[in-house]
């Protein structure tokens, strides 16, 4: 069968499939603006990022970039369509616009698009954090914007998303066409690990005989509740003089807005709490390498999740597939994982206090919670697990949209 993959920043999502395709020596077409894992046997194409039109008013620039990238897609497409190419099925990320003229070049070819987030003024991430309040046109703004969701919803034959949660923010009319199919957690190789040791800069070394508390992202920042958990921290720290904290992530912004007069939201909130003895023993390591950030989660003695009603994060199914006492925001989507108190423990967001109190209460109380991190593991294996669960429903819709049989990839498509 011939395969287009369409992402932004390729393989995206997609990582896990493509690879397994690939395998199969399926012939693979990937299109995008860059290129961030390189897979043998994938023809990569990529195109220019557009410009917006600067005089084009400011709730539409977007939707013009969005258009753009739709465009350029669609003239990839025709060029592989002049060379004989056909692809089988179409599979590509809305959120950029790339997929919404691919069908006017195959009408006759199957797309299935991924919805990751439709943008609501209310009862999402918007007007979420009281520190941060929206603008009085936010409303109008967010209409726009998903111009282009509603856009790609119409243009693709079927759509994909990872979560229930991010399904329920779609228009009702939409869920019928929208499967809800993750993109899986390696659980074999996620997984706990008694011997781990975690160094540092100095010279410092951890392992699962010291107090750590652990926090990632990809960047740090108010999404992921990152003014929380710098502000619970010193209680944390001065309660408990042996601890020491191992906060992942980059001082960019993926979301949200950056804050005025510093570099980055670590140094705003840092300012904000003043020279500490305690940060002494807070260790920010950046972005890292995936066996490193393994092993900052295998030595984790409570690991801290938070997160604004948003997208949900790998790094939190992860967290509990290598086995981590967790501690997550009572937000909807960590509440679809984290059941309080049976595989993880839950917390207002922004209950600084609370935080700080239910930590010290964990790394106490360490012992005792073996059970709760068997179970956080268990909920991986049952829901997440690439190999057992998220490929298998993938592959199975897959070929039910293709109407073909799909090749060996090591990977049975269920049958139900």
């Amino acid at each position: 069968m011939k395969w287009l993959f369409i992402h932004q920043n390729f393989p995206g999502q997609y990582l896990h499939v493509v690879r397994r395709l690939a395998e199969a020596g399926e012939e693979i077409v990937g299109i995008g603006q860059k290129i961030s894992i390189q897979i043998e046997g994938v023809h990569w194409i990529g195109y220019v990022p557009p410009q917006s039109a600067s005089a084009a008013h400011e709730y539409v620039r977007e939707i013009d970039i969005t258009v753009q990238n739709g465009l350029s897609v669609a003239r990839e497409c025709e060029r592989l369509k002049d060379a004989g190419f056909v692809p089988d099925i179409i599979i590509g990320h809305n959120g950029w616009g790339e997929t919404l003229y691919v069908k006017d070049v195959w009408p006759a070819v199957p797309l299935l698009a991924y919805f990751e987030f439709f943008y609501r003024p209310s009862g999402s991430d918007i007007g979420f954090d009281p520190e941060f309040p929206a603008d009085a046109n936010i409303a109008k703004r967010l209409r726009t914007r998903n111009a282009v969701n509603l856009l790609g919803l119409d243009a693709a034959d079927w759509g994909q998303t990872p979560t229930r949660w991010q399904r329920s923010q779609y228009p009702k009319r939409f869920w019928g066409r929208i499967s809800i199919i993750h993109e899986g957690v390696d659980t074999d190789h996620v997984r706990p690990d008694a011997t781990a040791q975690l160094w540092l800069k100095g010279g410092l070394s951890l392992g699962r005989n010291d107090e750590v508390i652990t926090y990632s992202s990809r960047n740090l920042e108010p999404y992921r509740g990152i003014h929380t958990f710098l502000r619970a921290l010193p209680k944390v720290l001065r309660s408990r003089p042996n601890a020491h904290a191992v906060i992942v992530g980059g001082d960019d912004v993926s979301y949200g807005t950056r804050p005025s007069g510093v570099a980055n939201w670590r140094q705003h909130i840092l300012n904000e709490l003043g020279d500490l003895p305690e940060w002494k023993r807070v260790h920010f390591v950046g972005r890292i390498g995936f066996l490193q950030y393994l092993s900052v989660l295998q030595v984790s003695t409570v690991h801290v999740y938070l997160t604004y009603p948003f997208v949900l994060s790998w790094s939190l199914l992860e967290a509990l597939s290598a086995g981590c006492l967790v501690i997550g925001s009572r937000t909807p989507p960590v509440q679809e994982v984290i059941v309080d108190g049976r595989n993880g423990y839950l917390t207002d967001f922004f209950d600084v206090d609370g935080l700080a109190d239910r930590i010290v209460e964990m790394l106490q109380s360490v012992d005792q919670q073996s059970d709760l991190r068997a179970a956080a593991r268990a909920t991986v294996i049952a829901n997440y697990d690439l190999r057992r669960v998220c490929l298998p429903a993938y592959f199975s819709l897959l070929q039910q949209l293709t109407g073909r049989e799909l090749p060996p990839t090591g990977v049975k498509p269920s049958t139900g």
